[in-house]
């Protein structure tokens, strides 16, 4: 399993490249590194792997996090508000960073957002009221997301 939360927890003291394998470190298992170099050029991070979370931006932070989250091959990525610390031009990266995960590397990921721009990277879209699911939708636009949420303000459901 992988995650990917808002902040991007990232230990201050390691460089990019030892935030990015902590996990694995953590768990005695080295990682492949055809797959982390493919990982690695992926998200864009090739030239700062060396630096360190406060030598970079808040979106080459988020890079790191997302390489982080695939860098061990899980079979699932859990993503809570990824881009929700992000200006909009470096949460679109670290989404189609996601989009691309799922589409070139067969990963899955199940991501929490408010955010129709978000979700409209997403495949399926579930939404939730309530702790309840009460719709879902299929290749979903950012449009077609906020009418829907919309529907249900105007209901008194929130999404």
């Amino acid at each position: 399993i992988g995650f990917i939360f808002q902040a991007f927890n990232l230990l201050p003291t390691l460089t990019a490249l030892e935030n990015i394998t902590l996990p694995m470190d953590i768990a005695g298992r080295k990682p492949d590194k055809a797959w982390l170099d493919q990982v690695i050029e992926m998200v864009g991070l090739s030239g700062r792997l060396g630096h360190r979370p406060s030598q970079l931006s808040g979106g080459q932070q988020q890079r790191v996090a997302v390489a982080r989250a695939l860098a061990s091959k899980p079979d699932i990525i859990f993503g809570d508000e990824p881009t929700g610390n992000l200006d909009s031009r470096s949460g679109a990266e670290v989404l189609g960073f996601l989009r691309n995960s799922v589409r070139e590397l067969g990963q899955t990921v199940v991501m929490v957002t408010h955010d129709p721009v978000a979700a409209a990277y997403a495949d399926r879209v579930v939404f939730l009221a309530d702790g309840r699911i009460v719709d879902e939708m299929y290749g979903p636009t950012a449009d077609s997301v906020l009418d829907l949420m919309k529907q249900f303000d105007a209901k008194g459901r929130t999404s």
